[in-house]
């Protein structure tokens, strides 16, 4: 990809073939970034077609964030633009539902691969080089799960975790630097989520959700105001993660249980 003398402010998104990334994707361009998405499908050369037509410039890798050469493949394309990222949006995630001591291993380690290890190495690969410039804005997709603990997507939850206490943590790092660290906790969003992660029959897959178009507006403001997170969703899920909080982790884990525990 050549280097480019456009005006623009330029954002890197993952999983921007469909869902919140699809969105984000979508709300940066209608805001002015050109942008470099990524999808572990080809889908994701589509999305570019259609975000290049909001008179911005985007481009389309193609890479599976779960492996080593995915990660450096979307960081080689990142450096060949040669350009400076205003906005990186570590979105890419997946999840598996079901008990833990039923589900597959691999699955499991898909959602550790994807949902913690890539962001770190993607964040150890690129933000380095927005501090040095100074400024910049890192988003990372966490989500309301990582607020206390989730059975039957055990390892979703508990990567969620970990996501939320990297970015609080990151951010106080960079806090002197310039960059700004924004973790974005969606609740359940009408994407396709519960379909990949086999969660269709649970309270929460059959229940309300949000557009993500909605999530993704909520998180640019965010992510633009320099917040450390953002919390969207419907009132009653934040009045009952507000709840939850009040609430020791047994109790929690039972309360999250009712909604994330398969009907059938």
């Amino acid at each position: 990809m050549p280097a480019s003398t456009a005006p623009h402010p330029f954002a890197v998104v993952t999983g921007a073939s469909s869902g919140i990334g699809l969105a984000l994707a979508t709300t940066f361009a209608e805001h002015g970034f050109d942008l470099l998405v990524t999808a572990d499908d080809d889908g994701v050369s589509t999305v570019a077609a259609e975000l290049g037509r909001e008179g911005t410039t985007a481009h389309a890798v193609q890479a599976d964030l779960t492996t080593v050469e995915g990660v450096q493949t979307l960081v080689d394309a990142v450096r060949g633009a040669g350009r400076p990222v205003d906005a990186l949006a570590l979105n890419a995630g997946v999840g598996q539902g079901g008990a833990f001591l039923e589900t597959p291993l691999e699955g499991d380690l898909e959602v550790i691969a994807l949902d913690v290890v890539a962001p770190v190495r993607l964040a150890k690969a690129l933000v380095p080089a927005m501090v040095s410039r100074g400024e910049g804005r890192v988003l990372f997709t966490a989500s309301t799960a990582s607020l206390m603990p989730g059975p039957y997507y055990a390892t979703y939850a508990a990567s969620k975790a970990f996501v939320l206490s990297f970015s609080e943590a990151l951010r106080h790092e960079l806090k002197d630097s310039g960059v700004t660290v924004t973790a974005l906790l969606p609740g359940p969003t009408d994407t396709a989520f519960f379909e990949r992660s086999d969660m269709v029959e649970t309270r929460v897959g059959q229940g309300p959700k949000d557009d993500p178009a909605k999530v993704a507006a909520e998180a640019f403001d965010a992510l633009m105001k320099g917040r450390d997170k953002v919390e969207v969703g419907s009132l009653k899920v934040k009045s009952q993660t507000a709840a939850a909080a009040l609430l020791p982790d047994r109790a929690k884990a039972a309360m999250h249980a009712a909604f994330t525990k398969p009907t059938e």
